[in-house]
C-alpha cells in the first residue's frame, strides 16, 4: 500500500555543539543540513529520537515550553548561550504514550526535562526559525536492536499525521578517535559504512534479511571499532521500524575527520515490511 507520509530521518548530529560554531570539520554536515531542509517539507511536528538520552521505560518529554539541556562540557562560552525555543508539543506526546503503550510498552511522559544537543543542534540547521513543535523520546536504556525496532513500528501511524521524525546519532562513534582527530585512510570506518548503506538502502534485501541485519549488527564488519557503545547507531533502528522499508542515502562524507552517513525514508513510501514482522 502507497500513501504520502511523512519523512523519516536519520542524521550525524557532529560533536557537541560543534557544527553551529563554524568548525571546519563540520562543514560538510552544516552545508547538508542547511540545504536539506526543503526535502523535508513543512511538518506540524518533530519527534526526535537522540543519542543522548536513555531510559527505562521509555520517555517522552511533555513540557510546553521546554529548556536546552547544554549536556556537553569544555565549550567555548558562546556553546553556553546557544538558543532554540522551539515549542513543545503536549498533545503529540500523549499520542506517543498512547501508540507505545498500545504496543505493550511501557512509557512515561516527563513534563520538566529540556531538549538535548541532539535535537537543537541539527534542528537550528534544519529548521532555524523554531516555530515548529518538537518532542524528544528516549532509548531505552538496555539498549537492545530488536526493542528500538518495535517501538520505531509502533511509532509508525505519526507518519500518517505529518509528523517528522528524526533519528539523530552518529555512523561512526568511537569517540576517542573522534576527539584525537586527524583523516586518512580508515579501512573500519570504510567496511562498516560500506555495510550500513547496504543494510540501509540496498533495494535487493528483503525485509527479513534487513532487519536480520540491523538486529544483528555487532556482526558487521568492523562493527565494535566504530561503536565500542551503540547508543549513537540505535536511533537508525527506530527510524527503520518506523518505516519498514529500505532508505536512501542523503549523505556520505566526512565529519570530525571520519565518514559518516545519513539516510531518508521519503514522503511517498510503500511499506514491505513481512508478514511475520508485521504480527510481532
Amino acid at each position: 500500500m502507497t500513501a504520502s507520509l511523512a519523512p523519516i530521518l536519520y542524521l550525524p548530529h557532529g560533536g557537541g555543539p560543534l557544527p553551529l560554531l563554524g568548525d571546519s570539520r563540520h562543514r560538510d554536515l552544516t552545508d547538508f543540513l542547511k540545504a536539506f531542509a526543503p526535502a523535508l517539507g513543512r511538518p506540524d511536528a518533530i519527534l526526535v529520537i537522540s543519542a543522548h538520552w536513555e531510559t527505562e521505560p521509555a520517555t517522552i518529554t511533555a513540557a510546553a515550553e521546554p529548556r536546552l539541556i547544554y549536556d556537553y562540557f569544555g565549550f567555548p562560552p558562546a556553546a553556553y548561550e546557544i538558543s532554540y525555543p522551539a515549542p513543545g508539543a503536549p498533545d503529540v506526546a500523549r499520542r506517543i504514550v498512547g501508540l507505545l503503550g498500545d504496543a505493550g510498552m511501557e512509557v512515561a511522559a516527563d513534563a520538566e526535562r529540556g531538549f538535548d544537543h541532539g535535537l537543537f543542534v541539527p534542528l537550528k540547521l534544519l529548521f532555524p526559525s523554531a516555530d515548529v513543535p518538537c518532542v524528544q523520546l528516549s532509548l531505552l536504556a538496555g539498549l537492545d536492536p530488536t526493542a528500538h525496532i518495535r517501538m520505531g513500528r509502533a511509532l509508525a501511524p505519526l507518519r500518517r499525521e505529518n509528523v517528522l521524525i528524526l533519528g539523530s546519532g552518529f555512523s561512526f562513534h568511537n569517540l576517542r578517535l573522534l576527539m584525537r582527530g586527524g583523516g586518512g585512510e580508515d579501512a573500519g570506518n570504510e567496511r562498516f559504512q560500506d555495510w550500513l548503506v547496504e543494510t540501509c538502502a540496498g533495494a535487493h534485501l528483503n525485509a527479513e534479511e534487513r532487519e536480520r541485519r540491523l538486529v544483528h549488527w555487532t556482526a558487521a564488519p568492523a562493527a565494535r571499532y566504530c561503536h565500542p557503545r551503540e547508543e549513537h547507531l540505535l536511533p537508525l533502528h527506530v527510524c527503520y521500524g518506523v518505516a519498514g522499508a529500505p532508505g536512501r542515502l542523503v549523505f556520505d562524507g566526512p565529519v570530525m575527520g571520519k565518514r559518516a552517513c545519513a539516510f531518508l525514508w521519503d514522503r511517498q513510501e510503500t511499506r514491505s515490511h513481512s508478514r511475520a514482522a508485521l504480527e510481532r
